[in-house]
């Protein structure tokens, strides 16, 4: 049986990341990354340390107005995770960006991703007051498949934008989803 979310969080200020949570998120980040997850460390192997000390810039900035994180739980258990952002200078902010959309590995294939992704949808538009979300996909790793089928559109690319390795040039995908 696939399991589903039974639950989300949206978390807005620092103070309602747990130690508990911020382990459990940390170490979901660290499970994505040296899986090869296009989630923010290029470069695997990645550590909780280095992890953390990133995932805590980004808490340490959340607010109702500028910065949440959406977690998806399953029976209790942290399935993934995303980070949305808008930037509150009135000429921009009615659109958002996403960042560090992740399903941990040990839920892959499950439904989580587009679980978020779909409830993001309704938390920008209803509750952060967006009209539009951004996001950038690294190219040659399907997401754009991904994201297209849940309405996003691809709205240009950075052509060898993001260099993984000798060889191993990538775009860099960008993507808008109306609200």
């Amino acid at each position: 049986m696939t399991p589903r979310v039974t639950e989300f969080l949206q978390i807005t200020s620092p103070h309602e990341v747990s130690s508990e949570l911020r382990r459990e998120m940390v170490e979901c980040w660290v499970t994505v990354s040296n899986a090869g997850g296009a989630v923010g460390f290029p470069f695997p192997p990645v550590g909780f340390d280095q992890v953390a000390a990133v995932f805590d810039q980004i808490s340490t900035g959340l607010s109702p107005q500028s910065s949440r994180f959406l977690v998806a739980l399953v029976d209790g258990t942290l399935a993934g995770w995303l980070n949305v952002r808008r930037d509150v200078n009135p000429l921009i902010a009615h659109w958002g960006t996403v960042h560090h959309v992740q399903t941990h590995t040990g839920f892959r294939g499950r439904g989580i991703g587009a679980a978020l992704m779909r409830r993001l949808h309704d938390l920008a538009r209803e509750e952060m007051g967006l009209e539009q979300l951004h996001l950038a996909a690294r190219g040659g790793t399907g997401l754009e498949d991904f994201y297209g089928r849940l309405g996003w559109k691809e709205i240009g690319r950075w052509p060898a934008a993001l260099r993984l390795g000798p060889g191993d040039d990538r775009d860099e995908i960008l993507m808008v989803l109306e609200l």
